[in-house]
């Protein structure tokens, strides 16, 4: 089906990205690892791990679409392919591939429009200089994270720029996997 009207969202970051486009009521279920945005684990059922899922919940919830991240997500992504499921997984790390994810996702759910507005709005869109000191930082920060931390405060679109509650995800990011925790499946 296109536009995908269920989707499943096994990363943080295509979760906000939605929200972000306005496309939230497509999310039919989220990993347990989510905590932006807040409502999103008021709204939305867990149905994984990062490194780990309950195929039966998402089989349940009849996705269109699964959204994941990296090869971290490898074997999630075979099972859901071999029970039929349509499994997108994103790779972004650097901002162009944060930029790049946003684009594509808007497309996959027929907001390319609102994808390019909310570029245009952030802090990489309106940057006269695509290597100028806040690329430059966010380059430096996700060579360590391997993913993207919190698109609305990197997109320039958030208060609050405390990078210091992410000093954790300066570890690899199979360091801070651990099979099982964050999610209720």
């Amino acid at each position: 089906m296109f536009p995908p009207s269920r989707i499943v969202c096994l990363t943080e970051e295509t979760v906000e990205t939605l929200y972000l486009l306005g496309e939230q009521d497509r999310i039919v279920g989220i990993s347990g690892y989510v905590v932006r945005p807040p409502q999103a684990r008021r709204e939305k059922p867990r149905v994984s791990a990062f490194t780990s899922a309950n195929i039966d919940k998402i089989l349940a919830l009849t996705p269109d679409l699964v959204l994941t991240f990296s090869d971290l997500q490898a074997n999630i992504v075979a099972d859901l392919i071999r029970r039929g499921l349509n499994v997108h997984a994103f790779n972004q790390r650097s901002v162009a591939g944060i930029l790049d994810m946003i684009r594509m996702l808007g497309a996959m759910v027929d907001a390319r429009e609102e994808a390019e507005e909310l570029m245009a709005r952030s802090a990489f869109g309106r940057s006269p200089n695509p290597s100028g000191p806040i690329t430059k930082a966010a380059e430096s920060i996700l060579r360590g994270v391997g993913r993207s931390v919190d698109l609305r405060n990197w997109l320039g679109l958030g208060a609050g720029r405390d990078r210091r509650r992410h000093r954790h995800f300066r570890r690899s990011p199979k360091s801070r996997c651990s099979q099982g925790s964050g999610s209720d499946s």
